[in-house]
This record gives C-alpha cells, structure tokens and sequence, in this order.
C-alpha cells in the first residue's frame, strides 16, 4: 500500500478500531476451541469488551505457521476492515534451535557468531510466522544479583552493547522486511532496567542525566541508527517517572534527540502498572499519562481499551495522538507486507525442512563453543588426556534442561545430555554418578511457589542427599579425574530471578568438598545465567569451563572443548564478584579521592574481601599461551584530525591453534568530570597458529576521547591519555599520549 492508501484507511477506522490497533493480548483465544470460555476467562481478567477482541492490532507468543495462520484466518473473518495482526514473540536466544543464552553470545566478542546466530533465529522465526522479535535486549548490567543479566548481550560495556545491538537489529530486519527470514527487531528495554537498585527486578533507577547518556544510551542509540522497528518500555522509575510515561525519555530523549520514528510498545501490564507506582492515580489517568508520552501498544493490560475512547471525546489533542500511533502500526505491517499477504512468510513446508535442520545445528555447535570462557586451567589440565578414567559427577551431567529460561519454543527433543555425548566419545572411560540435585526441595519449592505450581515433596532428602554423594564418591575413587557439571537452575535466571546469594546452591558445595578429600583433579563444567560467586571453591577446582546456558548443541560443544578437538576462545563480559556483597562490580569504574591500596586502612576497600572483581571483565583463558609484548605507539601526541597507531606483539607460546581477544582501553588521566579509570574502545579476535607470531594493530581517532561533561556536551578535552592493550581488562600493557587542540 502507499502512503495515501494508509491515511485513507485510517480515515475509515472508527475510534474503538483504532484504540484495537493499540492493543496486544495474548493469540490463546483464536486457538481454543471453546471461545466463550476465553471470552469469559482471560479476557474477562483483562476486562477486555468481546467485540475488542476483532479489532486488536497484535498478539502475543503465538508462532508456528499452523497456529499463525489458523488465528490470522480466524481474526479477518469477523475483522470489518481486515487490518491483519501482527504477531510478536520473545524468540530471545532462538526459536527451535536454542543458542546460548544472550549473555554467553556476547562473550563470544566475534560480530560473525552473533549475526549468524540472529540470522537463523530470523529465517526460524519468519517462516513459523513471527513478524516481531523482542531482541535485542541491550540494557547494559553490572549487577549478578540481576537475574535478568542472563538476556544482555552487552554485558556491563556499553561499547559492546553498541556494537551487538547494531548488528541484530541490521542482521533480523535486512533490507526489507517483507524478504523471507526478516522479522522487525523490538529492541528492550527504554531505559537503563539493568540499574535497578540492589538488582532486584522492577526496582528503581536514579541516576544523573550525564551517567544515563555516558553508559546506559549508547546501546538504544546504536539500535535506532540501526533501524530498529520499535521499542519496549522498561519497568522502572527513571527521575522518579516511570519510564512508560516519561515523557522526558520518549519524546525528548528518544524521539526528538534519537529521531526515533517507529513504534513503542509497553512492556507486559507497565501501563496499569504505572498506579501501583504511584504515579497515576487510576486507569483512566494512566492512560493519559501513557498516550502523552508517546507509548503506542499497551501489551497486556485494558488501559487503553476501556480508557482512551472517553480521553478522545474530552481532548481532541489526545485523539491526534491516537491517530499518530496507529498510523505507525498500520505503517509497520504495510512494510511487513501484510496487507497484500496477511499470512507473511509464513511457509509450512520449508519450516518442515529448515527448522532444525543438521546444517544449522552443525553450524550452532561451532557458533555456541565460541561462547564458552575458560576460568582457571591449573597445570593444563585441559583437554582431557582420552586414555584417563572419567568420573562424570553432577545434576546436570544427564540433563537436558541446558537451555536457558527463555528457550519456551526450543526443541527439547533434539538436546542431548552430556553423558551421552562424552560416553559417543569415550565410551567405557565414563563412570557417571549424580551426586546431587540441582537444587534442595526447600529452594525449588520457593521458585514452584512463586509461579504458583504445585510443591515438590522428597521422602527422607537428607539421607537421599548423602547416599548420592556417597556414590559419587565412591566411583570418583577408581577414577584418574573428576569432571564435575554443575550450576545454577535455569529458573533461577531470567525475569523476576533476582538473588541475593549467588554461590552455587549449598548442596552442589558439598559435594565439591566430600570429593576435594579425594585429592584427585577436579575440572567444573559451570551451567549458570550470571556471574557466580565462586570464590570458596575456586581453590578446590583444577579447571572451570563456563559455559553457561549453551543451549540445543551444548552438550556436543561442550565435549568437544574438553576433549580438545576446539580451543575455548570466550570473554567474560561481566565482572565475577568476589561475594555478592560487592556488587554492583564493573570495571570502567571511577577512582576515588582514595583509590584503594595495600596495607592502608584509610581507602575504598572492604576489610574482608579484595577490591578488585574475582574474575574481571574481558577475561578467558585459552589452551593457547598468548605474550604480549613490544606495545608501540607511532606517536604520543594527537590533534583533532589525526589518529595514532598502537601496535602491540602478540605470540602463541603453545603447540595449539586458536583465537585470543585483544582489547585496547583507554583511560583520560585528568578532565572536567571524574573519568573511568579505563574504558574499552576497540577489540579485534585474532587466530593464531601453534608458535605464531602476529602483530595487531589499532587506530586511536579523536572520538574514542569523547564524553559527556558536565554541561552535558559531548567532547573531548585536551589533555595526558593512558593506552592499555591486553587480553583482559587488568592484565595489559601500557604507555600514554597527549591530545592537543590545533
């Protein structure tokens, strides 16, 4: 359709049509068979008008070419003017084919995994019938008790989140979006939801203005250059406004200043949710509130439904609103196609062929290894010597729940666990022993609980629980190592999983303590959604391999790395903590007026643990020995239109091919405000073969120098620059430069 053809059709909507439009309720009503039992169920908990029901703009998580087309038929048969739905999911680390939860894709720090990853979750998706994605989640976070750090891709740099949410957003739209495997990316969440106080989730967020452009901006910035089709609005309080109805973040901030002309859609219920904030005293001025600000769909609440017909009547001003957000919905599915073809592209035989097809999950193992960060590697133990006897010990060594909290549409059917996988491999070399469960029924009952699922009850758990360590034991006796696969429960990550204690659970500690009596090698296969605290066991362990939620072919990925048939290449992209108690914990932090030291009390330290992180950002060992040496820099002062080359040698001391991340940091020594006292500006992922030598250069230009001051200009100043360039954030080589003004 042209443009005119849309104003003309918007010209023909009634105002309860075009408040539908503004609407998004779960697609569960088009699918039951027993619509007056919706009607008065689900619906009725919305209070929703029946006749609202064939006026909605969206749904909500219904995919599957079959489902997609059944509800798109149904809706357009009772629709009067056939505007089609859209159809929005959360494929958030893939539709059927899991990748790594958004957190370990990220510490891949290779632009070529996250495309291709995004690339077959697009095609997956667009072929079942999604039109909209609810990716990239681009908040940046530097807080593991935030169980919601499990979907950053950034992690705790914005640099990175930039880089990553560019690259989805570029990768899942294309050029056009009406071309097969390209969905519209809905980037979340406006703004700065990986800050909330004590990480706990839905909190509040204060922060200065200069703060949020400086660290927390970046990432949508780099989204809506991208061109990102929408966005979705966070929980929070951002200046003590809900972010939902903060006019100052919508329309200044993201519309005016980021020319940001696509849809924005609430999260879950946030409009409604606006009261219980004390912010709008009822639906009708939530509404309100919500309307002026800009926010476009109101997911899963009646706000808009029941109040904004009444709002257009009293306001004519309101009314222009209205029109503008559905001309944007309208615009949206125009370019998604849909009024030509409701259906999109939506193909039920090559989803037959595609979805989970061995190339792609051939392709997703060698994406997921990527993602896996060596930890600790005493003595190289790893690989694993094939000829050694295994004893495999863990909840999760026969487990196939590895793929993340958000992975509802996966193909569970298609995991393996790893004792399979090792045992493919090693075949009698493996003993396997559980050891323990996940959890103890007093913790998993507390998450059952919360999501209102029936108790789990466990007949005589503590002597179940030493009996299985006893066992465990016992065959780690006649065994040459101890490879241990344990972690968090995946619900324990994601929405609504903030914790305040993130050790491993109790019972998982005591089984590591029972077998360090052994005294024989121990290496950790770590399954978790956060930075853990892992320093009470650190020293027990030989080895640990972080590798998250790997997802469908973790467990053949994971194999593989042990064995060492691929080398681990990953980096962290959020600090460890020493404790919880540490956190927040980042490392482009700010110095102090007395920035801690040894052996003096007066300074920012804590008396019981070390200042710095446990395991800090950037860091990921090898089964490659990487030196660096030789940092050059081309010259030491720099003017506005020049740049300054920085070289640095790099050599891999070891018989292994493989890939180091370098990164170079740059800390600005003296300026108007307090600066980081490093902050990431470049990386590249070099291979190296066994003993190569390769020399790795970079390019310094004026804008890697620039900041928000305090009268909130962008610049750079004048001034003593410090370079760093190393394969972490802590463990670099250094030398300094000086800008000049011509």
């Amino acid at each position: 359709m042209k443009h005119k053809e849309i104003l003309e059709l918007l010209n023909k909507m009634t105002i309860e049509e075009k408040i539908g439009q503004m609407v998004q309720i779960a697609g569960d009503i088009f699918l039951s068979e027993d619509k007056n039992a919706v009607l008065t169920g689900p619906l009725k908990d919305l209070h929703l008008h029946n006749e609202m029901v064939y006026s909605i703009g969206s749904v909500l998580n219904v995919i599957g070419a079959r489902n997609v087309r059944q509800v798109q038929k149904e809706y357009l048969s009772k629709s009067r003017l056939k505007i089609p739905l859209l159809f929005m999911d959360d494929i958030i680390n893939g539709y059927k084919i899991a990748f790594p939860i958004p957190i370990a894709q990220g510490c891949s720090w290779n632009i070529k995994v996250i495309k291709e990853m995004a690339e077959i979750s697009a095609m997956e998706s667009s072929i079942a019938g999604a039109n909209v994605n609810f990716s990239p989640m681009v908040d940046l976070s530097r807080d593991a008790r935030w169980g919601r750090v499990m979907e950053s891709i950034g992690g705790e740099d914005p640099l990175l989140g930039e880089i990553y949410a560019k690259t989805i957003v570029e990768t899942y739209q294309g050029k056009k979006l009406t071309e097969v495997g390209k969905i519209a990316s809905c980037v979340k969440h406006i703004a700065a939801y990986g800050a909330v106080e004590a990480g706990r989730d839905y909190n509040t967020v204060d922060m200065s203005e200069r703060e949020f452009r400086q660290y927390y901006l970046p990432a949508y910035k780099s989204a809506i250059e991208a061109g990102a089709e929408m966005l979705m609005t966070s929980f929070n309080i951002l200046n003590g406004i809900p972010a939902t109805v903060n006019t100052w973040l919508i329309q200044e901030i993201i519309r005016k200043e980021l020319g940001f002309k696509g849809i924005i859609i609430s999260d879950y219920g946030a409009i409604e949710e606006t009261i219980a904030h004390g912010y709008s005293a009822n639906g009708k001025e939530a509404a309100k509130n919500a309307i002026n600000a800009g926010v476009d769909i109101d997911m899963m609440s009646s706000i808009y439904a029941n109040y904004l017909k009444e709002l257009c009547i009293e306001n004519q001003e309101i009314e222009n609103k209205v029109n503008e957000s559905v001309l944007r919905i309208l615009s949206l599915k125009n370019k998604l196609g849909l009024f030509e073809n409701p259906y999109g592209n939506i193909n039920e035989e090559k989803e037959k062929t595609y979805l989970m097809n061995p190339s792609n999950l051939e392709k997703a193992k060698k994406l997921t290894q990527e993602t896996f960060v060596l930890l600790k590697n005493k003595h190289h133990i790893l690989p694993i010597n094939k000829d050694k006897k295994i004893a495999f010990i863990g909840p999760y060594v026969n487990n196939i729940g590895i793929t993340g909290s958000w992975s509802m549409f996966s193909d569970r059917s298609q995991n393996h666990t790893l004792l399979d996988s090792f045992q493919e491999k090693l075949g009698n070399n493996i003993a396997y022993a559980k050891g323990s469960e996940i959890l103890r029924q007093e913790e998993i009952n507390k998450i059952l609980s919360a999501e209102g699922l029936p108790m789990v009850h466990i007949e005589n758990e503590a002597q179940k629980e030493q009996e299985m360590i006893a066992s465990a034991v016992e065959i780690s006796k006649r065994a040459d190592i101890i490879l241990l696969a344990l972690g968090e429960h995946y619900k324990q990550t994601g929405e609504a999983c903030s914790r305040s204690d993130i050790a491993l659970p109790e019972n998982q500690i005591q089984l590591i303590n029972e077998l360090y009596k052994l005294s024989k090698p121990m290496i950790l296969i770590l399954f978790n959604g956060r930075p853990l605290q892992l320093n009470t066991i650190e020293e027990k362990l030989d080895s640990i391999l972080e590798v998250w939620f790997p997802g469908t072919t973790g467990a053949k990925a994971i194999t593989e790395i042990i064995l060492g048939e691929e080398n681990p290449s990953g980096k962290l992209t959020m600090s460890f903590p020493q404790n919880v108690g540490q956190c927040p914990v980042y490392y482009n932090h700010y110095n102090t007026g007395r920035p801690h030291h040894d052996n003096f009390r007066y300074v920012s330290r804590y008396q019981d643990i070390p200042t710095e992180s446990f395991y800090p950002f950037g860091y990921g060992l090898s089964y490659c020995d990487f030196k660096y040496t030789e940092l050059h820099l081309n010259k030491h002062k720099i003017s506005e239109n020049e740049t300054i080359t920085v070289m640095v040698k790099i050599e891999n001391q070891s018989n292994y091919a493989g890939y180091e991340v370098v990164q170079l940091y740059i800390q600005d020594v003296y300026g108007s405000v307090v600066r980081p006292v490093k902050e990431l500006k470049a990386f590249k992922k070099e291979y190296f073969k066994p003993h190569e030598i390769k020399y790795v250069k970079f390019d310094i230009s004026i804008d890697m120098l620039k900041f928000w001051n305090d009268k909130l200009d962008y610049v750079a100043e004048p001034g003593q620059f410090k370079v760093f360039v190393g394969g972490d954030s802590v463990k670099v080589l250094e030398d300094k430069f000086e800008f000049l003004l011509d």
